[in-house]
């Protein structure tokens, strides 16, 4: 993939979400000194701005944006021009109250927030293609313009509507997916509870029922909520695309797995000439700072590996979490060079002055309230010089070292009701494979199940339920041809109308793995079981046992005790030129870690022991050379290995074989050669 970078920026992106029109004329000429100042390098104008833009229906007024841009432009930031779609007018609502979308329940939503858009809507489809065309129309040209940012977070707040115009327009999808009732009777098995319909009328959007409804009819329902919304953003874009040409068009990602489950990134990364990326730090117990990696890793790897943007993150806190606190001193630097380490060509944030009203008034922001007399605007400004001395690195790629496997459809019909255990959550081995892969400093890439995989050594599956069958002889022949491979329990089961594979388990891995599961014996809660290897080494598992019987693949760990205790918990399967392993249990970390180093140590994947804990090591490499990102989430101060002599571009400074890197700080380092 080849992203198309914002049109006209020379520098890595620096700014964030600008709304003039929150604040009086006489403040944008203090806010552009500001910007100069901090090295502002881009600004995202006018997201949240149908209503000013287009008061009532079929009448603009364009002079208050004239001035922004003009203004901007005249101090050299280049702009991400918004179509402000994602907030209809009170007006729009009031001609058409159909256009607000219904809950699963039947209730309405109504008028008042942002995103409340029924994507199904042609009163909504019409007007959102109107003001697009009057905003390329009036802006194709402007000097300032160098990316078009279309509506804004897809899926968030509302991802699915259930209304009767939805109805119908699921039905055309079902159609077009499927070609006849009959085949959707046979892909949803609506023969079971007798569900089976005569006709494309009598099938609704799975709303409310008395018990579960149909899952595989559930799913199609998700698939059918995210190909609408691409659906319109598809007609934003083109229109866009043949009335602004030369200038990328993007909508801004939410890829952490914590933050929006209802898009598939792996389609929509196709769709857009930048991927770009909101990412904010969930506070939830955990280590805030490797969840931002996955979060980046995940991104990079939608964009196919090449460079995409950070379009948004906080200064400090969020206002929407039970909890918001602030970030450390440095933290803030430490959080965007993070992203750029990992392949964004900037860090953004949301937003650039501290709105003094509505929801969102105590979110942080690069300008607070408390004005320029502030940490906050201090760490914005150094942050601004350091991005400007990393200017070099645009366009390099950050250079993985694995592989995990990841699908949104998996995950979606994983979280459907009636599962052997609730307690099994796909995000969260995700989470915890993740986690082992980065404490071990390995930089990950995510792959579709169907992708090629020839380029790493070692694939993880932390949690795959739905995989097609082209998936599972992909895997097949990945190990074939000298590929490891590490499988987690509850993998490979349905196919993709989450129908269960014919044959025993685990379906469309049996092959691969070498194996066959007889039953699968989840463990009632605080239940854990003991797992005893290799020279009487122990490990731990909980949630989830099964019953293993190998069928070529080697018993590398035993069950001590438990439901299966005797038998097999992971398992090792030399197949070709390669070695597949299976973890049929949710170990605990230290556990986890040990199953994943002796499959790193079959994958000749070298560990890097001379790193401390929560030191981030990640490397970019380019036309200009080979750059080593340390970043050091520790309070003490850290040594961190390099390959040879290179330059610190943060410091300047020349450094040899070790860099040392101060508590909570960031080095950046090219190496010489």
């Amino acid at each position: 993939m080849s992203p198309t970078p914002p049109k006209g920026l020379s520098r890595l992106a620096f700014g964030g979400d600008y709304n003039p029109e929150q604040w009086p004329e006489s403040v944008w000429q203090e806010d552009v000194r500001l910007m100069r100042e901090a090295g502002v390098t881009m600004v995202s104008v006018g997201i949240f701005s149908w209503a000013l833009l287009e008061p009532e229906r079929g009448r603009y007024d364009f002079g208050w944006l004239d001035r922004v841009l003009d203004l901007l432009h005249a101090h050299g930031i280049r702009v991400d021009l918004g179509t402000p779609t994602v907030a209809p007018p009170a007006w729009f609502y009031r001609a058409h109250p159909e256009a607000l979308p219904v809950t699963a329940d039947g209730v309405r939503h109504t008028y008042g927030s942002r995103g409340a858009i029924c994507h199904s809507s042609p009163a909504y489809r019409e007007a959102a293609a109107r003001i697009t065309t009057e905003l390329a129309r009036r802006y194709a040209d402007h000097p300032a313009l160098a990316l078009w940012h279309v509506h804004n977070e897809y899926g968030v707040p509302v991802s699915a509507c259930y209304c009767d115009g939805c109805a119908a327009h699921f039905r055309r999808w079902l159609d077009d997916a499927y070609g006849s009732v009959e085949a959707v009777n046979e892909a949803w098995g609506t023969a079971f509870w007798g569900q089976r319909y005569g006709s494309y009328e009598e099938i609704l959007p799975p709303r409310t029922t008395p018990t579960v409804g149909n899952p595989a009819q559930r799913l199609d329902y998700r698939r059918f909520a995210d190909a609408t919304l691409r659906e319109n953003f598809r007609a934003e874009r083109d229109i866009l695309h043949e009335l602004s040409p030369g200038v990328p068009v993007t909508t801004n990602f939410m890829t952490a797995l914590s933050q929006c489950d209802s898009i598939d990134y792996w389609a929509w990364g196709r769709e857009v000439d930048l991927v770009t990326n909101d990412h904010y730090l969930i506070t939830d117990g955990r280590r805030t700072h490797v969840n931002l990696a996955m979060a980046a890793d995940l991104t990079r790897s939608v964009a196919g590996g090449a460079p995409w943007l950070l379009l948004e993150h906080s200064t400090s806190g969020v206002n929407w979490q039970p909890r918001n606190p602030a970030k450390r001193p440095g933290e803030m630097a430490r959080n965007s060079l993070a992203h750029v380490a990992r392949g964004s060509e900037g860090a953004m944030f949301f937003q650039w002055r501290q709105s003094r009203r509505g929801a969102e008034k105590f979110h942080s922001a690069m300008v607070p309230h408390g004005g320029t007399d502030t940490r906050i605007w201090r760490e914005v400004v150094e942050l601004g010089a350091g991005l400007g001395a990393l200017e070099e690195v645009r366009g390099s790629r950050t250079v993985p070292d694995v592989a995990m496997l990841w699908d949104w459809h998996s995950w979606w019909a994983q979280g459907l009701e009636w599962r052997p255990n609730e307690a099994h959550d796909a995000r969260e081995r995700a989470d915890s494979f993740y986690e082992t892969l980065y404490d071990r400093h390995l930089t990950v890439d995510f792959a579709h199940p169907e992708a090629d995989l020839s380029a790493y050594p070692l694939v993880v599956v932390p949690a795959l339920y739905l995989m097609t069958e082209a998936a599972g002889q992909n895997l097949r022949e990945y190990v074939e041809n000298g590929g490891t491979l590490v499988v987690s329990y509850f993998s490979g089961i349905v196919d993709e109308h989450d129908a269960v594979h014919p044959g025993a388990h685990p379906g469309a891995l049996r092959d691969v793995l070498g194996l066959t599961v007889d039953e699968w014996s989840p463990l009632l809660d605080h239940q854990r079981v003991g797992i005893t290897g290799p020279g009487g080494a122990a490990l731990t598992g909980d949630v989830w046992t099964e019953s293993v019987r190998p069928r070529g693949a080697e018993t590398v760990w035993t069950y001590a005790d438990g439901p299966a205790a005797g038998g097999p918990a992971v398992t090792r399967n030399r197949l070709g030129r390669g070695t597949a392993w299976y973890v049929s249990t949710r170990l605990d970390a230290a556990s986890l870690d040990a199953i994943v180093g002796a499959a790193a140590e079959d994958a000749g994947v070298p560990g890097r022991t001379g790193l401390a804990r929560d030191v981030e090591v990640v490397r970019r490499a380019g036309a200009h050379g080979h750059y080593v990102f340390a970043l050091n989430h520790t309070a003490a101060e850290s040594e961190v290995p390099l390959d040879g002599p290179g330059t610190e571009l943060l410091e300047g400074a020349r450094v040899t074989g070790r860099l040392t890197v101060p508590a909570g700080a960031v080095r950046v380092v090219r190496l010489d050669g």
